[in-house]
């Protein structure tokens, strides 16, 4: 069974659509672990030496990619969703350089990584409008 082309989103079979789900999920669970217990996460994956930034880090951007996995699903726009993906992944981005910022990084990361988060989600206001107009 598959959507036409006036759905609200992109034509998918129901494998393909489940199929997505699952990885989004895979993702999503190992980003959300790996973000907000990084002890445990780098315990489980026996991954040595420990660094609570990188692992911060990792978490953020799987956590962006499954967002941007679902955000295909619902959105038939995949400039959009990629867009949706990387506000994200960017915005934990920034704030795990904002929590993290007492074992390194620079004084310029929070708030550079924080305007380009701040610039996709204008353009995706922007792109949203101009697909609503």
């Amino acid at each position: 069974m598959s959507r036409g082309p006036s759905a609200a989103g992109p034509p998918r079979s129901i494998p393909v659509a489940v199929i997505t789900l699952l990885c989004a999920a895979s993702v999503l669970v190992f980003g959300v672990w790996a973000f907000f217990a990084p002890v445990s996460f780098i315990d489980y994956v026996n991954y040595a030496p420990y660094n609570e930034h990188l692992t911060h880090d990792a978490g953020a951007f799987q956590i962006g990619i499954g967002v941007g996995l679902i955000a295909a699903l619902l959105w038939n726009d995949a400039l959009g969703a990629a867009l949706v993906g990387f506000v994200a992944a960017s915005g934990l981005h920034t704030w795990s350089h904002f929590m993290d910022r007492h074992i390194g990084g620079h004084g310029s990361d929070v708030p550079l990584l924080g305007a380009t988060t701040l610039l996709a989600v204008v353009a995706i206001v922007l792109r949203a409008r101009r697909r609503n107009a």
